[in-house]
């Protein structure tokens, strides 16, 4: 087995579709957004939309992800909004911008997906999406964590 091909592989084509969502972002005009903007409108996207939960979500600080969502209200993507179910929170949401850009990415994610079923083919394709999804159970070895 090939230790630590696995963690490097994922993460080589964790940044090729990025960069290629990135690419077709730029071909429509939309302006460049940086990786952690794009895993903000991810979670947004997926009805993660408290800051902390998102910060949680991505393991960066509550500082980290207050600095990138002001450069992305800034950017006119986003917007604060006080939190219906709790108004000592506030929450985010996309602004008709933000659905457009949104909407761009995933016309540009639906290519990706494409050209990565003809490569693979389609039962290969399906097996690395099942494979993916698949739940792998705790990531915390407590056994081995408690003696270390």
């Amino acid at each position: 087995m090939r230790k630590n091909q696995l963690i490097i592989a994922l993460f080589q084509r964790f940044c090729w579709m990025d960069e290629g969502l990135q690419a077709r972002l730029h071909d429509r005009g939309w302006p460049g957004v940086s990786r952690s903007q794009s895993m903000v409108m991810t979670n947004i996207v997926s009805g993660i939309v408290r800051p902390s939960d998102i910060a949680r979500n991505l393991g960066i600080s509550r500082q980290a992800i207050h600095s990138t969502i002001n450069q992305m209200v800034k950017l006119g993507i986003v917007q604060l909004d006080v939190d219906p179910q709790d108004r000592r929170h506030v929450t985010l949401s996309l602004t008709d911008t933000g659905k457009m850009m949104r909407r761009d990415a995933q016309l540009a994610m639906d290519s990706l997906t494409s050209q990565i079923s003809d490569v693979l083919g389609q039962e290969r394709f399906d097996a690395l999406l099942e494979s993916l999804v698949a739940d792998w159970g705790d990531n915390i070895d407590h056994d081995n964590r408690k003696s270390a």
